[in-house]
């Protein structure tokens, strides 16, 4: 059935078990309900193995980990925050995590998918066959999936706090966890990302400190900003100076601009040949 697929194509029908799972958590919440933590899980670990698959085969085709466009980039940072929801999300003990997740996940691949721009050539062997850069690429993609996973906690903590002070306790705010669990939630998320993308800069700079031609400085800048960003919002949190809503707010909001650096990120990489499906099938 699935034997003459290519790889966009089980890259969509991933995204479209990941629609399913968000669209199935609206339709409870809309009837006054929970969200179905087991089916949703289902359709989103069946939306990730799909997923793995499309980027498996992208990753054979170009010989290496697929961040060489946008697509790509993206859709790794969706699978990234998936991974930590299906190892966690059980941890976590709310449905309403994996409706976000779905949410975030959904949303991060269609848009990917859609924009034909976003993926205008496979880029072969885009880390010139050198497994250390090629595992910093993949550690700072995964981080930011990490800090994807932060922004949802930081939305369901919101919510929360703001049903609590304008006491209105009902609806699906009400299947959310206590504040204080969404807090330790988001204060573990962070730590997570800021320890990943560090471990990804420190493999990068022992390469690079070899051979600074081969750095790029604008990218470099971009991905410090970014664990700069992070980091001193770990340091504010901890230290006692970054608290409750405002603290959710910041981690809400750094994580737009550090999607927008991605940009950044992935310039000026050379282009290979116009992709080819593997197939022989079409793009869908």
């Amino acid at each position: 059935m699935f034997a003459g697929l290519n790889d966009r194509a089980w890259l969509w029908t991933a995204a479209g078990f990941y629609l399913a799972g968000f669209v199935l958590g609206t339709y409870s919440i809309l009837r006054g309900g929970r969200p179905s933590g087991a089916a949703m899980y289902v359709l989103i670990a069946v939306g990730y193995v799909l997923q793995l698959v499309g980027l498996g085969l992208r990753g054979r085709t170009v010989g290496g980990c697929p961040l060489g466009n946008n697509l790509e980039i993206y859709q790794f940072t969706a699978w990234s925050a998936i991974t930590l929801y299906l190892v966690i999300g059980v941890t976590f003990r709310t449905s309403l995590l994996g409706y976000f997740t779905a949410c975030l996940a959904a949303t991060l691949t269609l848009v990917s998918l859609a924009i034909p721009a976003w993926d205008p050539a496979l880029r072969l062997h885009i880390f010139g066959g050198n497994p250390w850069i090629e595992l910093h690429a993949a550690l700072a993609v995964f981080s930011y999936g990490v800090f994807g996973l932060l922004a949802l906690t930081s939305i369901m903590f919101l919510a929360r706090n703001h049903s609590l002070k304008s006491k209105h306790l009902g609806g699906w705010v009400s299947f959310l966890p206590s504040i204080i669990d969404l807090d330790h939630i988001g204060v573990r998320l962070l730590i997570m990302g800021v320890a990943i993308l560090a471990t990804s800069l420190a493999v990068a700079s022992a390469y690079w400190l070899r051979d600074t031609a081969s750095a790029n400085s604008l990218k470099i800048f971009c991905t410090v900003a970014v664990w700069t960003a992070y980091a001193i919002t770990l340091g504010l949190r901890l230290g006692g100076r970054l608290l409750a809503r405002r603290f959710a707010l910041t981690c809400l909001l750094i994580f737009p601009l550090a999607l927008l650096s991605l940009e950044v990120v992935n310039s000026r990489r050379p282009l290979a040949a116009p992709h080819a499906p593997l197939s022989g099938a079409a793009k869908p």
